[in-house]
């Protein structure tokens, strides 16, 4: 963890921050290598303390031999130990993590226990995040097989589904063969929406029973080592009709054509025009109404943020979704989504499940 710890430091010195206190799980397994339920970091220019409870102690130990381990005890003390022992004065904390009441608590302690100088904390936003989005060769392989489990699990268990089956049964076959094939368990709960349950883009899995000549969108992943893996597939039992022929060729081009053409140094905006202009000159515009992707990592959704709003820079050694889809009330939905690496080259499929190809008439 040592250069991760570097990189932050020197994030640190750019924003003026004496040091960061880090409550996000994966942020927290990400600079440490800890993966308890429990604790939080105290990064500073020279130390890097994991502070935990007594159940994890022994646990920090092993896994963050980095990090100077603290146990906790009750009440907030052990915060304001930790700031009087290391100095600092202005402390950032994730804001979108930290709750109301545990910023209170951390105030308070301060109060209580006061350091010999003035403490600022300082809310902050993305700041290990984006160091996060970059992948070194380690995580690479992690990811690479948590899509590879998926994949397999898709293109297993689907070649055996039969009209009658139901949502639900299929989405446990699907989460019991990613464990077989070595999964920690799903990244997600997955969604397998048949018929009209497909428009909804976040449905899960039901009772409805799969009927021949409908749409099936099957959104999976598997989670390996810690490592989030996340796959869309649309499939069809029997023949499929005009609507689904013309639709999931507009999704599948759309896909394609911004897989073929983003490139490093694109905003996460300007990736995702690439596929809804596809979308939008063939009609469907109102009916794709989320992002075109996200990165994948410790986290299922992560930075890079590639959607309408995503101003994230997109880097050499990004991984992240390529998933357009189009949602039509009463009727079902198509999304296809894969997971892409950015190269010098251009973007490189890394999820291998077998997809339709082009259908139409």
């Amino acid at each position: 963890m040592t250069s991760r710890l570097e990189n932050l430091r020197a994030v640190l010195q750019e924003k003026r921050l004496d040091a960061i206190f880090i409550s996000t799980p994966e942020n927290r397994r990400y600079m440490s290598g800890f993966s308890g339920s429990a604790g939080y970091l105290l990064i500073t220019p020279r130390e890097a303390i994991l502070a935990t409870d007594f159940r994890y102690v022994e646990q920090a130990e092993r896994q963050a031999p980095d990090f100077r381990v603290h146990r906790i005890s009750s009440g907030g003390q052990w915060f304001a130990d930790l700031i009087r022992e290391t100095a600092v004065r202005r402390v950032g904390f994730e804001s979108e993590d930290v709750s109301v009441a545990t910023h209170r608590r951390l105030r308070q302690a301060l109060k209580e226990h006061p350091p010999s100088s003035s403490v600022t904390l300082v809310g902050s936003v993305g700041i290990v995040e984006e160091l996060r989005s970059r992948k070194d060769q380690d995580e690479m392989a992690l990811l690479q097989r948590a899509i590879d489990i998926s994949d397999e699990a898709f293109d297993t268990v689907t070649a055996n589904i039969k009209a009658g089956e139901t949502e639900i049964a299929v989405g446990r076959r699907l989460e019991a063969a990613m464990r077989e094939l070595g999964a920690d368990g799903p990244s997600f709960d997955t969604i397998v929406g048949s018929g009209p349950n497909g428009a909804l883009p976040h449905y899960l899995a039901g009772d409805r029973p799969i009927r021949e000549g409908e749409p099936i969108v099957i959104d999976m992943g598997a989670k390996y080592k810690g490592y989030c893996s996340d796959l869309t597939r649309t499939i069809i039992l029997g023949t499929p009709d005009e609507t689904f022929r013309r639709v999931y060729d507009v999704v599948l081009g759309a896909q394609l054509t911004a897989m073929a053409t983003v490139q490093i140094g694109m905003t996460g905006s300007q990736t995702d025009g690439l596929a809804r202009k596809v979308i939008e000159e063939a009609g469907y515009g109102d009916n794709f109404g989320h992002g075109l992707g996200h990165g994948v990592g410790l986290a299922v959704h992560e930075y890079p943020r590639v959607g309408p709003m995503g101003s994230d820079i997109l880097e050499s050694g990004m991984m992240f979704t390529i998933e357009p889809g189009i949602y039509i009330s009463g009727w079902g939905g198509v999304r296809i989504e894969d997971v892409v690496i950015l190269e010098d080259s251009g973007a490189r499929t890394l999820s291998k499940a077998r997809k339709l190809e082009r259908i139409g008439g």
